[in-house]
């Protein structure tokens, strides 16, 4: 398992669509929805399901933990758990894996934003398709935005996109984004106007570092982006379990 910020009380913060029960911290609020249908029964359906079939001459999957790479990144994977937006479980571990150049280019960013003074907490990293498609089956249609179509896959699935957000490194605490993460509206958006003036300022910051290492912003989720090669590795269906097996 992984580390989770020290110190960091999580109060859980429950959202009917849009309507907030509690005021806490951004980073603290948990968005939910309700499930199109049952997540349990939607589950046993994506494990079932055909994942997109790997386009000739992509590259052989990478994937590494980007625990193992730097000590500066700190954890919060919230689908390993029940703090995300389907209220349940979906990931069998708190792992955060990336493919070694999109990692590599991780550990740059980095770098350069501890000399700023912070570190990156990891929400989320490479994701198995299968979760891919529950996400999308679940999701009500006209919160699909938020959600990857699983017919062509997604950067999580190709092991070149990461959810994350910067903290201080003097305090521990995460810094204030203009939402919270996986919120479903449009104060998600990377260029939304609203929050304060210091909310946009460290929404940019953490954009800079990451576009300055060949990583691409998402408009609807200012804390999701994608890897510059993404499209040269394919949609992945393997568990964390079973990552590196096959190089055994």
């Amino acid at each position: 398992m992984k580390k989770c910020l020290p110190g960091l009380a999580f109060v859980v913060c429950l959202f009917s669509v849009g309507v907030v029960r509690a005021e806490e911290s951004n980073v603290a609020k948990v968005f939910r929805i309700t499930p199109v249908r049952p997540v349990a029964e939607l589950m046993r359906e994506a494990l079932h399901a055909e994942a997109p079939v790997p386009a000739p001459g992509m590259r052989a999957p990478d994937l590494v933990d980007l625990s193992g790479i730097a000590s500066g990144f700190r954890f919060d994977v919230r689908y390993a758990t029940s703090r995300n937006f389907l209220g349940t479980p979906v990931y069998s571990s708190s792992h955060a894996f990336m493919e070694r150049p999109a990692a590599e280019a991780l550990v740059r960013v980095l770098a350069v934003l501890r000399l700023q003074g912070y570190g990156l907490l990891i929400f989320d990293a490479y994701r198995p398709w299968y979760v891919t498609k529950l996400f999308w089956d679940a999701t009500p249609p006209d919160k699909h935005n938020f959600v990857a179509n699983p017919e062509p896959g997604s950067m999580h699935n190709r092991g070149c996109a990461v959810d994350l957000t910067l903290y201080d490194l003097r305090t521990g605490q995460p810094v204030s984004m203009p939402s919270g993460y996986d919120e479903m509206t449009e104060r998600a958006f990377s260029d939304y106007p609203g929050g304060t003036a210091e909310e946009r300022a460290s929404r940019e910051i953490l954009r800079k570092a990451m576009v300055q290492e060949g990583f691409f912003p998402l408009h609807d989720e200012w804390w999701h982006f994608d890897y510059k090669d993404w499209s040269l590795y394919p949609v992945q269906n393997v568990r964390f379990e079973d990552i590196g097996k096959s190089r055994r």
